[in-house]
């Protein structure tokens, strides 16, 4: 496996590719155009010109998160297949780069849902946390009102001021989309964008919905298991398969991770490794990425990829906010380094404990 951390590029991020470049193991970043709009074709000039930083820093370009999905191919709407056709022209840019992973998501209106952003735990320390109870009670189009306070002035992915203020008219265009429906319409992406990736080796990894569950009424699709088989089977393509995101899956508890990552042995292509706490089944925060700290045994997560002969990126995924840092939640430095180099330990324990030597 190839340890990375997520970068958004200079301008957008706190963090430098100096400071990624001093944490140990970490060889490369996932990067985006951040400022690009979902429908944008990605230029072969402005790749190269991100390519060309991220490389003069010492480190590679690992794989894109994210090549946004626009919402008339999500909601099937007339402009979808212009929109397919610029996604198409941006992943043969990107192959043409030599840039071979690009994760992207297919979930309606917010690409993830958290009621805070800085929900104080007892270590003095501030995550990013849910509670059903607060969805139930908010009216979604007061959602960003809601936490806009916490963002430590920066732009979340996905909650773009732009976005945000077409609420109302997203959740009229997916009014009438349900599940059997956004199926449909990601089977007609992945089978129209297939034979670029194919082309250019790119592999396409879907990072599930977060939560693993339907919020607002909008459908939610990549959730469990048995959805991700559908969907690898309606488009059978190795090029087809997933970003397993550790914390996205586990917010549903059924969800059993070591199983769902053995299933998936082949077609995992990305993997965020992060761990939650449960306080509750409804009510959940993002902890250290130490097994003790939270609900999820990590060893077992890092186990379970090594058995299936894991080798794509990998990255610490969400951060706490420690030490006195301001950043976007859960993208500052410390938290995510402290988490790099903890799974890096255990990647390192689990090979030599299998008769092997680490790279």
């Amino acid at each position: 496996m190839e340890m990375t951390l997520r970068w958004y590029g200079t301008g957008y991020d706190s963090v430098t590719l100096e400071q990624i470049r001093q944490i140990p193991g970490v060889r490369g970043v996932i990067t985006t155009l951040y400022d690009t709009l979902p429908g944008e074709i990605w230029t072969p000039e402005r790749i190269a010109a991100m390519k060309d930083e991220v490389e003069a820093s010492g480190l590679r370009v690992s794989g894109i998160e994210s090549v946004n999905v626009h919402d008339a191919i999500k909601a099937g709407t007339a402009q979808r297949d212009e929109m397919i056709d610029h996604y198409i022209q941006t992943l043969e840019n990107l192959g043409k780069a030599d840039i071979h992973m690009v994760c992207y998501n297919f979930m309606p209106v917010f690409d993830w849902t958290r009621t805070e952003l800085a929900r104080k735990r007892p270590d003095g320390s501030t995550v990013l946390a849910y509670t059903q109870k607060a969805v139930d009670e908010l009216n979604p189009e007061k959602m960003f009102a809601s936490i806009g306070a916490d963002t430590n002035g920066f732009i979340l992915p996905g909650w773009e001021p732009e976005r945000m203020d077409r609420i109302k008219e997203l959740f009229e265009l997916y009014r009438s989309v349900d599940e059997q429906q956004l199926f449909e319409n990601l089977r007609i992406f992945l089978e129209a964008i297939m034979p670029v990736c194919d082309r250019y080796d790119i592999n396409m990894a879907i990072h599930p919905d977060d939560p693993a569950w339907s919020v607002f009424g909008l459908p939610r699709i990549i959730i469990n298991e048995r959805n991700l088989q559908r969907m690898m089977k309606m488009v059978d393509n190795p090029h087809n398969g997933v970003t397993f995101c550790s914390g996205s899956y586990g917010t549903n508890l059924e969800n059993d991770l070591p199983h769902m990552i053995r299933s998936l042995k082949g077609r995992i292509h990305f993997a965020h490794v992060r761990n939650l706490k449960f306080n509750t089944p409804d009510d959940f925060e993002e902890s250290a990425h130490l097994s003790s700290d939270g609900s999820f045994d990590m060893y077992e997560i890092m186990k379970a990829l090594f058995d299936i002969g894991f080798d794509g990126p990998i990255r610490p995924d969400h951060g706490r906010m420690i030490w006195g840092e301001k950043a976007m939640p859960g993208y500052g430095l410390y938290d995510r380094a402290l988490g790099a180099a903890y799974l890096n330990g255990l990647w390192e324990a689990i090979v030599k404990s299998e008769g092997r030597v680490c790279d």
